[in-house]
C-alpha cells in the first residue's frame, strides 16, 4: 500500500526532532455547496531540526516514532 504524502506549513518547532505541520484541505459543504477550508495538525519527525516555523514542507506516513508521531518530513533536494 502506498504511503500518503501531504503538504503543509510548519507551525511549531519547539520540540526536539519534531515539527508540527498544519495541513489545509478544501471540502464542499453538503447543503450550501460552498468550499470550506479545514485544517489538521500533524506531528512529524525532523531528524536534524532543520525546519523552522513558516516553512512549507511535505510529510510522509511512516512507522510510529511515538504515541502521536507517525509522520516524517521529506527532504526534497530540488
Amino acid at each position: 500500500m502506498p504511503k500518503r504524502i501531504l503538504q503543509g506549513v510548519v507551525v511549531s518547532d519547539k520540540q526536539d526532532k519534531t515539527v508540527v505541520v498544519s495541513v489545509e484541505r478544501q471540502v464542499m459543504h453538503p447543503v450550501y455547496r460552498k468550499f470550506i477550508k479545514k485544517s489538521k495538525k500533524y506531528a512529524a519527525h525532523d531528524e536534524n531540526n532543520q525546519f523552522k516555523v513558516g516553512d512549507v514542507v511535505r510529510i510522509e506516513e511512516c512507522a510510529p516514532y511515538s504515541k502521536t508521531k507517525t509522520w516524517t518530513v521529506i527532504v526534497d533536494n530540488a
